[in-house]
């Protein structure tokens, strides 16, 4: 059924043409807010240049490093590219929280919801738009840091982007860090509040998934494991570890399921809730 608005002959679509129209309007909510743009453009060059600062360190002690260490390098050569998916995924979080838990704070979620009554489509369009903001800002640091790596390391190790294994885990930086996005908006959409959701997503990523490595036997190497962001970094290594019960796509897909589950949990809490 279509509507006319009076006086102007203008036919409202609903479907696909609506939630266009939502996406555009969470976009231009996101970059109007110059705070947000400038902050992902610092966190995009300084997470490139802490990456070549790091490695070029590493280069230059290459001669005193280990052969342990070294032979991790031959076995994964994206571990390169830690420092910069280390420094950027905190800040990522933390404007996932903030995009949704802000709404709440200055009361903007009751005119979105004025706005837009249906509320699956409302959320739906804010979590597309975060999230492909973030896959976005994983790509534009992650390539040509990358790049750069292999530059500096030259002949030290052989690292090719051409390599099919590394080209995908390069490309799993941005999937990770936009997944992780959403993972941080579904966690505050549940939360409501900036300061929990900041503390229980970097909780899961820094705490959490380091702790349950140390957990004894086969259940604590399972539960590891299958933790939303253990699993979802194995997208970022060239090849499958030793002993890992998970391949890099599986363990993806685990990371996907588990924020899927979180979002879908935050839809239905938010059509019961007042707002």
């Amino acid at each position: 059924m279509t509507a006319t608005t009076p006086g102007f002959g203008v036919t409202a679509r609903p479907g696909l043409a609506g939630f266009g129209r939502l996406l555009r309007s969470e976009w231009t909510k996101i970059r109007s807010v110059r705070s947000t743009v400038w902050s992902l453009v610092i966190l995009v060059v300084t997470a490139i240049g802490l990456n070549a600062l790091v490695t070029a360190v590493t280069i230059a002690n290459w001669n005193s490093i280990s052969a342990a260490t070294k032979q991790t390098y031959v076995a994964d050569p994206t571990g390169f590219l830690g420092a910069a998916l280390a420094y950027a995924q905190i800040p990522l979080c933390v404007l996932g929280a903030m995009v949704i838990t802000s709404e709440y704070s200055t009361g903007m979620i009751r005119s979105s919801v004025l706005a837009v009554p249906r509320r699956t489509p409302m959320f739906a369009a804010k979590a597309a738009v975060f999230g492909a903001i973030a896959f976005v800002v994983g790509e534009l640091l992650a390539f040509p840091c990358f790049l750069l790596a292999e530059a500096i390391i030259g002949e030290h190790l052989r690292l090719s982007i051409r390599d099919p294994d590394v080209l995908r885990a390069v490309f799993g930086v941005g999937l990770y860090l936009g997944v992780l996005g959403l993972f941080s908006f579904a966690i505050g959409a549940l939360v409501r509040h900036t300061g929990a959701a900041i503390t229980v997503t970097v909780g899961f990523v820094l705490v959490l998934s380091g702790l349950a490595r140390l957990l004894p036997g086969s259940a604590g190497q399972h539960i590891s494991a299958y933790l939303p962001t253990n699993a979802g970094r194995l997208i970022m290594s060239a090849h499958q570890a030793p002993g890992s019960l998970l391949s890099p796509w599986q363990g993806f897909g685990v990371f996907c399921l588990w924020t899927a589950a979180l979002l879908a949990i935050a839809v239905f809490l938010l059509k019961r809730r007042d707002v």
